[in-house]
């Protein structure tokens, strides 16, 4: 597909103001799944994210939209609303042109929303602005489009209505996506790969598999890449896109967002925000990468201490799909052996706990959670 007719677009919003519940509309109205196949937060992929309504980890999908007798493909990054992943946000935003700003009409606009719209605004994107829920009985529509007019000084008409739940102007939203958020811009030197990873996850047989958007040139299956700032390089095992299941393709082209199969099975390899290029012909890092650096820290011990091996085996596991989680072993006088942990928030260590005691099967004791601060004295000295 010309790349003129690809939308790349990342949805901005609070947690419950109903990012999941249209994401899922827009799925049904570009037949992107069949109706029968549908079920409540499609992009929400673990469980543990549907259970809790809230997006946890971020789930690419391409959808088709015929406008006027042209088809055009357009890739959905969806995100966490969470603070804790503010970073991984930076990422997806970076790997798109537009963002619809969604607005819960029965709430308004939350301060969190505004840190990732400025995000989105430094970043130059197209901010669509969006107000969800308006079936509501409770909506406040008047006051909330007027808040979003100061926030974006933006004409009263530009501020678009939907309703996740019925359906109502998700069409009108979709065709408007088309018009107002421009298409990928090519870089000059287009014969040479640069792909920005904004998220990845990791399968048994295939090793780890990145969610990538191909900046400028082309990937193939059997090319040999290199991770920029890892150093790391692979064969390349299969590429394609998500729709929203896997669709392996005989290539990934400049301007499209999918998948690359790497094939690595080593923890600490793989992080948020590194890029790939070719071995043969190198390319430096798009910028913004940064380091995971967690910001909480807690320790987790196994019950018994007959499942230490199995604790420390679920740690590599989780570490394989969640560059930002960090651990190394410690000992306690009372409590034995475990393993000091670092998340980059309250809610990142709430879902590691939640998945290890799931996906491991075995009982824990998690240390009451504490942060590292810097006092720095009158005198100048630093602890």
């Amino acid at each position: 597909m010309a790349f003129e007719h690809i939308r790349n677009f990342s949805i901005i919003a609070h947690i419950d103001h109903g990012k999941s519940t249209l994401a899922d509309r827009m799925l049904e109205v570009t037949h992107t799944v069949e109706r029968r196949l549908m079920r409540e937060q499609v992009l929400d992929s673990m469980d543990l994210h549907r259970e809790r309504g809230i997006t946890i980890k971020m789930s690419p999908v391409r959808m088709e939209f015929s406008k006027e007798g042209v088809t055009y493909a357009l890739n959905l990054i969806d995100t966490p609303g969470h603070i804790d992943f503010s970073y991984e946000v930076s990422r997806a935003l970076k790997a798109v042109e537009g963002a619809l700003l969604l607005v819960d009409a029965t709430q308004g606009v939350q301060a969190q929303t505004l840190t990732t719209l400025s995000m989105a605004q430094e970043q130059g994107l197209t901010i669509i602005p969006v107000i969800s829920k308006v079936d509501s009985p409770l909506a406040n529509l008047d006051e909330v489009t007027m808040e979003i007019v100061d926030i974006l000084s933006c004409d009263p008409s530009d501020v678009l209505r939907v309703s996740g739940k019925t359906g109502q102007g998700v069409r009108e939203l979709i065709e408007a996506i088309i018009e107002r958020i421009p298409p990928p811009t090519l870089t000059p030197k287009s014969d040479s790969l640069r792909a920005l990873v904004f998220d990845y996850t990791y399968s048994n047989h295939r090793g780890i598999i990145v969610h990538t958007r191909i900046f400028s040139g082309t990937v193939r299956e059997k090319d040999r890449l290199r991770f920029v700032e890892a150093g790391e390089e692979f064969l390349t095992n299969g590429v394609g896109i998500f729709v929203p299941k896997e669709k392996q393709l005989p290539e990934l082209q400049a301007g499209q967002i999918g998948y690359i199969v790497t094939g690595i099975k080593k923890p600490g390899i793989v992080s948020v925000g590194d890029t790939l290029t070719l071995s043969r012909n190198p390319e430096p890092a798009l910028p913004g990468y940064r380091a995971p650096k967690p910001v909480v820290w807690a320790s987790v011990f196994p019950e018994s201490q007959d499942d230490l091996h199995v604790l420390r085996q679920a740690l590599e596991k989780l570490r394989l799909s969640d560059s930002s989680l960090s651990y190394e072993e410690e000992s306690s006088g009372t409590l034995g052996r475990g393993f000091r942990c670092g998340f980059l928030g309250m809610l990142h260590l709430e879902i590691v706990t939640e998945r290890l005691k799931r996906e491991s099967n075995i009982d824990i004791i998690v240390t009451t959670p504490s942060i590292t601060y810097e006092v720095t004295y009158n005198d100048g000295r630093v602890e």
